[in-house]
């Protein structure tokens, strides 16, 4: 062999890389990146959901200090907007600045409370019956079906119809439990996704137990779905208990924006032309609903990656597009 050969083989053999590249094991079993990645921080839908609804609450925890009494009829019935009411005031003289501030709590409260009702209901009969599989998943998979064939509202309706004293608490919880089977058929069909991944199946070689095996390698890839799911079920139980006290059939004891609303239509607030009676909570629930939709898309373009990807590759195409008639 010549110097020259000799020459070439020692430089190939400094040019290799000296650490081995990762086992096919590693990589299969390694657990997919989380944390900034999980967040739409950057989206324009994210922050402007996020203000409109952050100020929403803002507006429920502090105008309640500086208004008041909103059952009070010392003031005068049907007096338009001004100076002394702010929003004017209803037939029977309540001061409408003040029940607005404090239906958004009630209507806020019957939005958290139904939702994490039908989360928790979702992460029991959608991540445990994914996970599972067999009979379990069948009998688990066979409630979910009933629930979504059978229709929410009308149900709803009926229920509330039976009970002559109704809370927001009892409301709430009748939403809960009537709008959690899709969210539960979402989040099984993920999860059997996600058993089959091989860092699942280290993790039951390793010997851990199911439930930190649901906790610890599959819920954290679900969040950012659980959290569209959460913001979609309370925009369902806002809407829900505005339809339903529209109906008469909401809260009969405590103020949400839907008894706002019903009040000004038992009063006929619209041919009285009373406009401050009925606007401002429709105002308000379109608000809190955009937002909370905002802050739903964003997190989609999180969990599906042709939303993630659509704002560049339009970019992308725009700038070919441009290029191509420059250079023309």
């Amino acid at each position: 062999m010549s110097d020259t050969e000799n020459t070439t083989s020692t430089l190939i053999v400094k040019d290799q890389p000296t650490t081995s590249p990762a086992s096919t094991i590693t990589l299969a079993t390694r657990k997919p990146r989380s944390g900034r990645g999980l967040l739409p921080s950057r989206s324009p839908k994210f922050i402007v959901g996020a203000i409109l609804v952050l100020a929403i609450v803002l507006f429920a925890i502090i105008a309640p200090m500086f208004s008041q009494d909103p059952r009070s009829t010392d003031n005068p019935a049907l007096q338009p907007p001004s100076a002394e009411h702010w929003l004017g005031t209803t037939k029977l003289g309540n001061d409408m600045f003040a029940q607005l501030a404090i239906g958004a709590q009630g209507s806020l409260l019957v939005g958290l409370v139904a939702g994490g009702i039908a989360i928790v209901l979702s992460l029991v009969f959608g991540v445990l019956a994914g996970y599972l599989g067999g009979w379990r998943e069948d009998g688990l998979a066979l409630l979910t079906n009933v629930m979504i064939v059978i229709p929410g509202l009308p149900l709803v309706m009926v229920i509330a119809s039976f009970v002559p004293q109704r809370s927001w608490q009892l409301v709430a919880f009748v939403l809960g439990i009537t709008s959690w089977a899709g969210a539960a058929y979402v989040l099984r069909l993920q999860t059997r996704s996600l058993r089959t991944r091989d860092y699942v199946y280290a993790a039951k070689v390793a010997g851990e137990r199911s439930f930190r095996v649901i906790l610890v390698e599959i819920m954290p890839n679900l969040l950012p779905l659980l959290t569209a799911q959460f913001l979609f079920a309370i925009i369902f139980a806002i809407l829900g208990e505005a339809g339903l006290s529209y109906l008469g059939l909401g809260p009969n004891s405590s103020i949400t924006w839907g008894t706002i609303l019903n009040d000004a239509q038992s009063g006929q607030a619209l041919g009285r032309g009373a406009w401050w009676w009925f606007v401002p909570p429709g105002v308000m629930i379109a608000i809190l609903g955009a937002g909370l939709a905002l802050i739903n898309f964003a997190i989609d373009e999180v969990i599906n990656p042709k939303l993630r990807n659509a704002p560049d590759a339009a970019r992308r195409l725009r700038k070919a597009a441009k290029t191509k008639g420059v250079t023309a």
